[in-house]
């Protein structure tokens, strides 16, 4: 199976997960990443998102990481910092836990995966896109979607995701209650980055992230909710710089 990647720029790796929302809530950032650092970006779409098309064995998260554990052997990628926003950064848990020599960070950005019985993820399949934006954002009004103004193929490409979505992370949970206690095994330098006015994952959801992965850096990002590279996307480029100058590289 050949990934459809987008890259940009030239220095570390970067390998940057995309969310449930698809590569478009990720590419402009990774952009502005590469320049910034600057570093390589690497962008994979999901297969079953963004008009891609899914393997019928292809069905879990865990699956998704161990593609991208061969898609960093197939690029001889050493030193890589990982990138994950939401089921993003779920996909990234699940590839530090495969152990590969080849990273060198973990940055989990308002990640979904594992179960909080206080702290539910929200129930994403249930909410209708303008619900989804009021618990996705600090200011909603700049990023609701109205599926009626879009191009059927547009609103086709949305159903698809979603229905990958379903698939890949289980509907309506989106969580694997052993994840949890699995991550205790997690050797990879890892920050964890979390937006304060996220209401699909709340901040104590993100701490008890950070708290399960032994030394994690668990850092709170203002007027910001669940997709802070699209709405702080230069307070997440300074958390990172924060960290790689305390994480060095290996």
């Amino acid at each position: 199976m050949t990934l459809l990647c987008a890259e940009y720029g030239a220095g570390r790796p970067i390998l940057l997960l995309h969310g449930g929302g698809g590569p478009q809530t990720v590419e402009a950032f990774g952009a502005r990443l590469a320049a910034a650092l600057p570093a390589q970006v690497v962008i994979p779409t999901h297969p079953g998102f963004g008009g891609t098309t899914r393997p019928d064995d292809l069905t879990t998260i865990a699956g998704l990481a161990r593609r991208y554990a061969d898609l960093l052997d197939e690029r001889d990628l050493h030193d890589v910092v990982v990138i994950g926003s939401s089921i993003g950064g779920w996909i990234a848990a699940e590839l530090a836990l495969l152990g590969s020599a080849r990273l060198g960070a973990l940055v989990l950005v308002d990640a979904v995966g594992i179960d909080v019985p206080d702290h539910p993820v929200a129930d994403f399949f249930a909410l209708s896109f303008d619900e989804i934006a009021a618990l996705s954002y600090h200011a909603p009004d700049a990023f609701r979607i109205d599926p009626t103004q879009l191009s059927p193929a547009a609103r086709e490409q949305l159903a698809a995701n979603r229905a990958a979505l379903a698939v890949y992370a289980g509907e309506p949970s989106m969580v694997d209650p052993a994840l949890r206690s699995r991550l205790a095994s997690v050797t990879t330098p890892t920050l964890v980055v979390w937006g304060d006015s996220d209401r699909i994952v709340t901040p104590d959801y993100g701490r008890a992230y950070a708290e399960a992965i032994p030394g994690a850096e668990f850092r709170i990002l203002p007027d910001t909710g669940h997709l802070p590279q699209l709405e702080t996307p230069d307070q997440v480029i300074a958390a990172l710089r924060a960290f790689s100058s305390t994480a060095g590289s290996r």
